[in-house]
């Protein structure tokens, strides 16, 4: 189906400095506080931070205002993957999660920025702590919109890193639930069985009531002291040596674990393998050379290896589970270091493959500074499906 390519609706524009700031001093004002303290930080940060695909200005209602990856699809808003293929698509209906939302009476803000169909190739987003640093990605826009104080909540996806990455590079609280957990009806998919929606928040206290609007259900309350453990996996080594030091110097008072290798590759062959399937019918001459590429890679992936890559993470979600028998949540690396300079590039998602294969819940955490004194996530990971005790982990090792 090809993407309508109507002008956009009158109430809908396009975020980006001086148009932003100017029609935002023309319309009414909101009776939502909230909103007007959002609406007021974007058009004095957006010129910099470029956080925002799409802002409506005339946005409504007296819940949180909260950024909408634009990956996923909104009836009233565009929705561009990241794509010039899909510049201006107007979809028919919003995604389950956004319907969700408005039926909890939370206010859709505006569509913010991902990178090209959610894989490597970045958007306009800058760091909103250092202009000349990656954001990360792909939820490049919902991570910076939230730790620029644009908005208190924001959607993401993962299928590697792409909510902890860019949690842990803008310093903001960054939430992948258990695989499975929300609704994916009316998200354009990259590789369905790793593919999860999760949120940034800067405040724990929002993470509940997301929770709850979104899968429908309350997160119960874990009425426990959390049992918690340092795991080192087969990517320690390869983090920056300042990172590692600070994650053992955080995790001190804690035990080890460790987690067996193998599960990186299986991730990668999963990963591509199924992005070459959902990404294959798009115009390969509109696509970026980087995405042709790592397309290219993921249609070479034989049958044979595919298999091995879901038995060994079948092997590994029993290895986890049996970790999980002893300790409640477990604290790892989020990132290979603070965020890198340059925009070219939206670092590197290895920190967090193996937990999005695994279909563990995962947060990061803003507790940590780097050298350069930028953020440093600390990547706690939970049971599966127990994300009321990863909040419980993480309400423990934030306070």
């Amino acid at each position: 189906m090809s993407p309508d390519r109507r002008a956009l609706p009158g109430r809908a524009r396009r975020a980006g400095g001086r148009d932003l700031l100017a029609h935002r001093a023309s319309v009414v004002r909101s009776v939502n506080p909230a909103v007007e303290r959002s609406l007021a930080r974007i058009a004095e940060r957006e010129p910099e931070v470029q956080a925002w695909q799409v802002v409506d200005a005339n946005a409504r209602g007296d819940g949180i205002p909260i950024g909408v990856k634009d990956l996923i699809d909104t009836a009233d808003l565009p929705t561009s993957c990241g794509s010039p293929i899909y510049r201006g698509h107007r979809p028919s209906r919003d995604a389950a999660c956004v319907a969700a939302l408005k039926r909890a009476g939370q206010v859709i803000l505006g569509k913010t920025v991902t990178t090209e169909f959610a894989v490597y190739s970045p958007g306009k987003t800058r760091n909103p702590r250092d202009a000349k640093r990656t954001p990360g990605g792909s939820s490049s826009g919902s991570a910076a919109a939230v730790a620029d104080g644009m908005v208190p909540a924001a959607l993401g996806t993962q299928t590697a890193a792409s909510i902890v990455r860019p949690a842990s590079f803008c310093g903001c609280i960054g939430w992948k639930p258990t695989y499975g957990t929300f609704s994916m009806e009316g998200i354009h998919p990259l590789a369905p069985s790793l593919d999860t929606l999760g949120f940034f928040v800067r405040d724990l206290d929002l993470v509940s009531p997301l929770y709850a609007a979104l899968s429908g259900k309350p997160l119960p309350p874990a009425s426990l002291k959390p049992r918690i453990a340092l795991c080192r996996t087969e990517t320690w080594e390869k983090a920056e040596p300042s990172t590692r030091d600070a994650i053992e110097r955080f995790a001190r008072p804690y035990p080890e674990v460790e987690l067996s290798a193998g599960l990186v590759d299986a991730q990668i062959a999963i990963m591509g393998a199924e992005a070459a399937i959902s990404l294959g019918s798009q115009p390969q001459a509109e696509l970026s050379a980087k995405l042709r590429a790592f397309l290219d890679a993921g249609r070479a992936v034989a049958p044979g290896q595919l298999q091995v890559a879901h038995e060994r993470a079948q092997r590994g979600r029993r290895e986890i589970d049996a970790i999980f028998e002893t300790y409640d949540a477990l604290i790892t690396i989020a990132a290979s270091g603070e965020a890198p300079i340059g925009l070219e590039s939206t670092g590197d998602p290895l920190y967090s493959r193996i937990w999005s294969l695994l279909g563990t819940p995962c947060a990061s955490l803003p507790l940590l500074k780097g050298p350069a004194g930028l953020p440093l996530g600390v990547q706690v990971v939970g049971p599966r499906g127990r994300d009321d005790v990863l909040l419980a982990a993480a309400r423990s090792l934030m306070s």
